[in-house]
């Protein structure tokens, strides 16, 4: 199967996972201010592209930095702030972003891998469906997330032997987002 066989029109929803995906991973460190937040190539213009494809678009991010206590929700929403600022200047949109400030030990309900952040985008906009919606990341627990949520999932990474092992959670890779556009 191929991505066009889904025939995603616009009563499709995207969600897209943030760090590593919209915007440069920090490894082993988080993304705590507006100057640490770096676009990936080509993520601009995807955001463009998918408006054509996808009614809404989300974000879904685990950010346990505040949990950690190394930046507090009012820094992050500064960040979302300017994120989405950029993203609407240069002809995208993101319709809402949800995020997780729980600790991954906690387990709760609305970091991914559960569903928690889905469930609310469903609440807040009634017209998505998930099971019309396609959940893009770049980590298994993205993946998890998104067949957790009967979402078609598609896991962005260069790295070719992983969906190997994985295959079960991975319906589509690509190396990134604005491939995952022109794949559309």
């Amino acid at each position: 199967m191929i991505l066009q066989d889904l025939k995603i029109d616009k009563t499709w929803s995207l969600f897209l996972d943030r760090d590593g995906v919209i915007n440069k991973r920090i490894m082993g460190g988080y993304v705590k201010t507006w100057e640490q937040f770096e676009f990936l190539p080509g993520v601009l213009d995807a955001l463009m592209v998918f408006l054509t494809h996808f009614n809404r678009i989300f974000v879904v991010s685990n950010q346990q930095g505040i949990g950690k206590e190394l930046m507090t929700i009012d820094q992050l929403e500064l960040i979302h702030a300017k994120m989405q600022e950029s993203i609407r200047k240069s002809g995208g949109k993101i319709d809402k972003i949800y995020f997780s400030p729980h600790l991954e030990n906690e387990n709760a309900f609305f970091r991914k891998p559960n569903i928690g952040m889905a469930l609310k985008a469903r609440k807040d906009f009634p017209e998505v469906s998930l099971k019309k919606s396609i959940m893009a990341g770049d980590s298994l627990s993205d993946m998890l997330f998104g067949k957790r949520a009967k979402m078609t999932t598609v896991f962005l990474s260069c790295d070719a032997s992983l969906p190997k092992k994985h295959h079960r959670l991975i319906d589509f890779q690509y190396p990134d987002l604005i491939t995952l556009a022109h794949a559309l």
